[in-house]
């Protein structure tokens, strides 16, 4: 059991499998159409979503304009992860991201594993999208006059909890102004839905149509999806180039002071938010079997998509935090507010319409990200064989995409986004930690002598330098450190901190490593900076984090172990 469960897949084998089709027509190969050009383009378009149109808001109001800072932290961390992914995918050119990568560094438990959370990733983040969408349409349309019923734009929980909240107001005599309007208008869905059976009819119907339709859309083909994304890319690029030049007239300095209001901590508050901005990088290395040069294109448009991407986020939150004080932006829609604040009303019904876009961008990416992810599972047997099905006319995983339409669009209909983002983002980190480790794993003879160029990072020995940024961080962080194992406190303080206990064995650990067998510095960074911001995430994520873990190992020793291709 042991062997079989560690059991690898050589580079060499799944280069093999994927040039010869996998041994029938049903599993035939994708389409290559895809350049460096439409990678960055994909990249931008996965990361510039809802991350720029409405979690900045929030990231804002509990760092201030130090959020920035954040962001380069956010931006570094994902540089050192995408340098790694870039290094994957130079050598191992095929569809199934960080799944594939497991597969041929850590062996099978590892790589299903990494599938596994990689389903979570995308599907909760999807989910997210799809609803966050949702929100932009309908208040698109209230600019225009247009006013769907309450109770087919939400979802149940929503719509019943703030019910009970005005009622709960209601029987204590307290006066109802104090209420946000969406949660007025939660109420309003509540108190205007049909009922069957006493049963509320509510759900979210514009959440299930943009799912339908970008799953039709990435369902016919590869080209489409690539025309119909580098169109969405151009003009929020553009309206969010707008937005920076035109808010920079209106930024008042003081607003600025104090720069860090609530210190490191309530920066690192937004950590979440955030880094959700950014999670769509990866999902342009689950396209490689449709680059035209992979090893090539795949680590450019990775890596020019992450410091475009970052450039415009600093810029955004600088023009943010200077154009109203920070206090003012716990709101879901942070552009639009801040230039209705300046008395721009037009504009901000030009970057609703834009957000509306971009957020159908970001859910594209995702959408044609997943099933390439389940193919690939498919193909080594840990799926059913009916998710590497690949149709005849549209050179796309046919079965693995409706699939994929429906987890996502049921969903969407019925969930809210409370801490979905947190979900999705110890999902993401994860992926990183274990694509950063899988780099240190690589045997250096794994080059195909084909004569083509491509991707290798630059290795720094971390031998010393390693060891003595632990030095510098404890010194710098004692105080902090000394507070961390006070064990007079309340158990619910001590049990928050238990991912930054683990946090810290595993910095301990690589630090050893890295002086006795001379590790590379960069995935040693990647690993620890993913490590320690899932340490920021809470117990509460990474306790459902392992649920769904264990979840998934079930299936795998239940079904994967005994179908997989190498059980033989």
């Amino acid at each position: 059991m042991q062997k079989g469960i560690l059991r690898k897949k050589t580079i060499a084998k799944i280069l093999h499998d994927t040039k010869e089709g996998y041994g029938d027509g049903e599993h035939a190969s994708l389409n290559k159409v895809l350049n460096v050009r439409d990678l960055t383009m994909m990249g931008i378009a996965a990361v510039i979503g809802a991350g720029i149109f409405s979690t900045i808001g929030q990231a804002s109001f509990n760092g201030g304009p130090g959020v920035s800072i954040l962001f380069v932290i956010t931006a570094v961390t994902c540089g050192f992860s995408a340098l790694c992914y870039a290094e994957f995918a130079s050598r191992i050119p095929v569809s199934g991201s960080a799944y594939t990568y497991a597969y041929a560094s850590f062996g099978e438990l590892v790589a299903w594993i990494i599938g596994w959370d990689l389903l979570m990733e995308y599907a909760i983040g999807n989910i997210a999208v799809a609803i966050s969408w949702s929100g932009y349409f309908v208040n698109l349309l209230h600019g225009f006059n247009i006013h769907l019923p309450a109770y087919v734009t939400m979802d149940y929980f929503s719509a019943y909890k703030a019910s009970q909240q005005i009622a709960d107001l209601t029987a204590s005599g307290s006066s109802l102004e104090s209420l946000s309007t969406n949660t007025k208008y939660a109420a309003e869905a509540w108190t205007t839905a049909p009922s069957v059976g006493g049963i509320k009819l509510i759900a979210d119907f514009p959440a299930l149509l943009i799912v339908l339709i970008i799953t039709s859309l990435v369902y016919i083909g590869i080209r489409e999806t690539k025309k119909a994304t580098n169109a969405m890319v151009v003009l929020k690029i553009c309206v969010v180039i707008a937005v920076i030049v035109i808010g920079f007239f209106y930024v008042t300095p003081a607003n600025w002071h104090p720069f860090l209001p609530n210190g490191f901590s309530g920066m690192m508050k937004g950590v979440s938010g955030v880094f959700f901005a950014y999670i769509g990088f990866d999902a342009i290395s689950t396209t490689a079997e449709e680059c035209e040069n992979p090893q090539k294109d795949l680590p450019r448009g990775m890596i020019y998509s992450l410091i475009i991407c970052t450039v415009l986020y600093i810029l955004v939150a600088i023009v943010l935090t200077g154009m109203v004080n920070y206090s003012e932006l716990a709101v879901s829609d942070p552009l639009a507010f801040v230039f209705e604040r300046v008395g721009l009303n037009k504009i901000s019904y030009v970057i609703s319409i834009s957000a509306v876009i971009a957020t159908a961008s970001v859910l594209l990416i995702f959408q044609m990200g997943q099933p390439r992810i389940w193919m690939s599972m498919s193909r080594d047997g840990l799926l059913p064989k009916a998710f590497s099905r690949i149709h005849p006319k549209y050179k796309t995983p046919s079965f693995a995409t409706v699939v994929t339409g429906f987890v996502v669009a049921i969903p969407a209909l019925f969930m809210n986004l409370t801490e979905v983002t947190d979900l999705t983002s110890i999902g993401t980190l994860f992926a990183f930690v274990l694509v950063c480790s899988g780099v240190l794993l690589l045997p250096k003879d794994t080059e195909l002598n084909d004569g083509k160029k491509r991707f290798k990072m630059p290795y720094i020995n971390g031998k010393f330098i390693v060891p003595i940024l632990l030095i510098v961080g404890l010194i710098f962080f004692y105080q902090d450190l000394l507070n961390v194992f006070d064990f007079n406190q309340s158990w619910e303080v001590i049990r928050e901190r238990l991912p930054l206990y683990l946090f810290l064995i595993l910095l301990i650990v690589i630090t050893y490593f890295s002086f006795r067998r001379n590790l590379s510095l960069i995935p040693v960074l990647g690993l620890l900076s993913c490590s320690y911001l899932m340490t920021e995430l809470g117990y509460t994520n990474w306790l459902r984090f392992l649920i769904w873990l264990v979840i998934g190992l079930v299936i795998y020793f239940t079904y994967s172990y005994k179908n997989s291709k190498l059980n033989i």
